[in-house]
C-alpha cells in the first residue's frame, strides 16, 4: 500500500499534467476553429474548379498536356502529409497504416511533415523529398510540393502521383484518404469533400457554354497547373484541420483522465489518512485503559 506521502506527491504531479494538457486543449481549440473555418471556405472554390474543368475537357476532342499523359515505368510517387508534432491522437498512426500498405519497392514519398519523413526513415523507405508547412498553410508551400511532384512526373520517373492525406469529417470524425493526382484522368463533379447530386451535376454539365480567350488550350494550359496546386493546398488545408481537431479531442480526454485520476487518488489519501487517525485513537483509548 503506497503511503500518504507517495499519494500526495502523485496528486501534486497529476495536477501539474492536467494543467499542461488544458493549457494545450484551449490553444488547440482556438487553433481548431481557425482551421475548420479555412478548409471549409476552401470547398466551394475546389468544386467549382473541378466542375469548370470536367465541362471542358469532356468536350475537347485532341487536346495533350504534360499533365494527362500515361507513363509506364511501374513506380509511382506519393505525397504523405503528416503532422510536425504528436500528441494528436490516433491521426498519425491511423495515416501511417495506409502508408505502410503500399510496396516499398515501388513507391516513392515526397513528405510534407515530420511525422511522415521519420516514418519513412524508420521504415527504409524511399524518401523522395521533405516539405514543411505552417499552422496556416500557404499556396506557396502547396505549389512547391506540387511543382517537385510534377517534374517527377512530366520527366517520366513515375506512372502517376497520389496524395495521402486526413480528410476532415467533422471535430470527431478524421478520415485517412488516399487520392489520385497526376495523371489528372477524367474530372468528376466531386472534389474535397463535396458532393453534387447527380441530377445537378447533370444539369450543370449540360446546361452552360464556357467561351475561351486566346484559345481553350492555352486556357486549359494554364488551369490544369493550377488545378493541381489547388487541389494539394485543399489537402494540407483539411489535413491541418483535422491535426488540430484530433489534438483538441485528445488533449481534453487527457484532462478529463488526469482530473478523474486525481480524484480517486485523493479518495485513497483520505482513506489512508482516516484509517491511520482511527488507528492511533484506537492505541490511545488501549494505553488509558491499561494505565487504569
Amino acid at each position: 500500500m503506497a503511503s500518504t506521502r507517495d499519494l500526495r506527491r502523485r496528486i501534486r504531479s497529476v495536477k501539474s499534467t492536467s494543467q499542461i494538457t488544458k493549457a494545450m486543449q484551449m490553444v488547440a481549440a482556438s487553433k481548431m476553429r481557425k482551421a475548420q473555418q479555412a478548409a471549409l471556405a476552401g470547398r466551394p472554390y475546389a468544386e467549382m474548379l473541378n466542375t469548370v474543368l470536367a465541362e471542358v475537357t469532356g468536350n475537347l476532342g485532341d487536346f495533350h498536356h504534360p499533365l494527362l499523359e500515361e507513363h509506364h515505368t511501374g513506380r509511382r510517387a506519393v505525397i504523405l502529409i503528416t503532422t510536425d508534432r504528436g500528441l494528436c491522437g490516433a491521426l498519425n498512426g491511423n495515416m501511417l497504416r495506409h502508408a505502410a500498405e503500399l510496396d516499398r519497392d515501388t513507391t516513392a514519398f515526397i513528405c510534407a511533415g515530420r511525422k511522415g519523413a521519420q516514418f519513412v526513415a524508420r521504415t527504409k523507405r524511399q524518401l523522395a523529398a521533405e516539405f514543411t508547412y505552417k499552422d496556416t498553410p500557404k499556396f506557396d508551400e502547396a505549389r512547391a510540393i506540387t511543382k517537385f511532384a510534377m517534374d517527377l512526373f512530366t520527366r517520366g520517373e513515375v506512372d502517376d502521383v497520389s496524395v495521402l492525406f486526413t480528410s476532415f469529417v467533422s471535430t470527431l470524425n478524421q478520415k485517412p484518404e488516399l487520392r489520385p493526382l497526376l495523371p489528372i484522368g477524367e474530372l468528376q463533379a466531386v472534389e474535397a469533400g463535396l458532393a453534387v447530386p447527380e441530377t445537378e451535376a447533370e444539369m450543370v454539365r449540360g446546361a452552360t457554354e464556357y467561351l475561351f480567350e486566346p484559345s481553350a488550350d492555352q486556357v486549359l494550359g494554364a488551369l490544369l497547373p493550377h488545378y493541381a496546386n489547388y487541389r494539394v493546398y485543399q489537402m494540407l488545408l483539411e489535413a491541418k484541420a483535422s491535426e488540430h481537431s484530433a489534438r483538441m479531442v485528445a488533449m481534453k480526454n487527457a484532462t478529463d483522465n488526469a482530473q478523474q485520476l486525481v480524484k480517486d487518488l485523493t479518495l485513497e489519501y483520505n482513506k489512508i489518512r482516516q484509517a491511520t487517525i482511527t488507528k492511533e485513537l484506537l492505541e490511545i483509548a488501549t494505553a488509558q485503559m491499561a494505565v487504569g
